[in-house]
């Protein structure tokens, strides 16, 4: 019975880490959201719809430390799965989430980056910022390709 004990308490070790993970990715996400907001209503109400593509700098690293986050859930899910198979006796408390076998092709940190997850959350947040400018500039490009409206 100690033994099963230990394995469960390794168990509760590393789910917390997870929960961890999960909970730091959804405050990103939160947190990409109200500043790309914000710097989408401080250039809009200067008119300067240019500056607006500054929001994609948040964007992007938002969307980098997101992706470092899940590749750590991941690796740790891994860890949690190759702790709930041991036996009893082998259990070590090792937190090393990186070892060679827990590696493979959803571990990969660009993979967690081009995740459906990660890509239907950070995809459409671009969109939303390169959109405006683009529709805002349409007269100035039609313009400069020569395509002038007839009268």
């Amino acid at each position: 019975m100690e033994n099963q004990t230990r394995q469960i308490e390794h168990l509760k070790m590393i789910q917390g880490i997870i929960t961890r993970m999960a909970s730091n990715s959804f405050s990103l996400k939160g947190w990409a959201v109200t500043l790309v907001a914000a710097i989408f209503a401080l250039t809009w109400a200067n008119i300067s719809r240019g500056f607006l593509l500054i929001a994609l700098i948040p964007i992007f690293a938002f969307w980098a430390l997101d992706a470092y986050y899940l590749n750590l859930e991941r690796k740790n899910r891994k860890l949690y799965d190759k702790v709930r198979k041991m036996d009893e006796a082998e259990i070590d408390f090792s937190m090393n989430a990186s070892l060679p076998e827990l590696q493979d092709q959803t571990t990969c940190y660009w993979s967690c980056f081009w995740s459906n997850t990660e890509k239907k959350f950070y995809l459409p947040l671009l969109a939303v910022v390169i959109i405006p400018p683009l529709v805002a500039a349409f007269p100035y490009i039609m313009n400069m390709l020569g395509f002038v409206p007839k009268p």
